[in-house]
């Protein structure tokens, strides 16, 4: 990645700066009545801990909730993110783990070294033309056999299309568009959860579990 920021990156900055108490409020406990959400995100770390004792990296953290679940269901996680108001937040909010400021895009992480990465809706927000870098990186750092599970808005049928996100702008993702994508980059399908949008929801939520090969 180059050395100075795109400007989407500092606008998504900014913008979350804006409101990180505000989104923290709302998502603190959002996956308690999510457990199709849980579930995948449950399997995930099943197999992340039957590869053996390799840390996670939630990049894109927020206020770190995600991360602090990670470790709850017993990984070594640590998370990353853009936002200097999450990365306080996050080590305010979960002092025993380890939250870095930094890009998803050029995580300080060794080649390889990772046994797992979670990218839970921290993709939505990148250009589709400049997304394949991100994705790069994320093998980048994994170890053969490490698994990836991203999670994103589903498009429904559409191309690739943006919305009007409530922070900034977004996109939202054909499933099969994305696993082709992940294909490209050296990852083989694990699995996939695509379900409907609840109560207050707005779009279909895309998951894809993913090795490194």
């Amino acid at each position: 990645m180059a050395d100075e920021p795109s400007p989407y990156l500092t606008a998504t900055a900014t913008a979350y700066d804006a409101v990180a108490d505000l989104y923290t409020d709302l998502v603190r406990d959002s996956l308690d009545g999510l457990p199709l959400d849980r579930a995948i995100v449950a399997a995930f770390a099943d197999l992340v801990r039957a590869d053996g004792p390799r840390p996670v990296v939630e990049a894109g953290c927020g206020p770190g909730h995600m991360t602090a679940h990670l470790r709850d269901l017993g990984l070594e996680a640590s998370g990353v993110d853009l936002s200097p108001a999450f990365i306080e937040i996050a080590r305010r909010d979960h002092p025993g783990l380890r939250f870095e400021l930094g890009s998803m895009g050029a995580l300080d992480v060794r080649d390889g070294s990772l046994g797992g990465l979670l990218s839970w809706y921290s993709i939505i927000h990148t250009p589709p033309q400049e997304l394949p870098p991100y994705l790069t990186e994320f093998r980048r750092v994994l170890a053969p056999g490490g698994h990836l599970l991203i999670g994103f808005f589903e498009s429904e049928g559409e191309p690739v299309t943006e919305f009007d996100h409530r922070v900034t702008a977004a996109y939202r993702w054909p499933i099969d568009e994305m696993a082709d994508l992940l294909r490209k980059e050296g990852f083989t399908e694990v699995a996939r959860m695509l379900r409907e949008p609840l109560e207050g929801e707005r779009f279909r939520r895309g998951h894809l579990l993913m090795r490194a090969v």
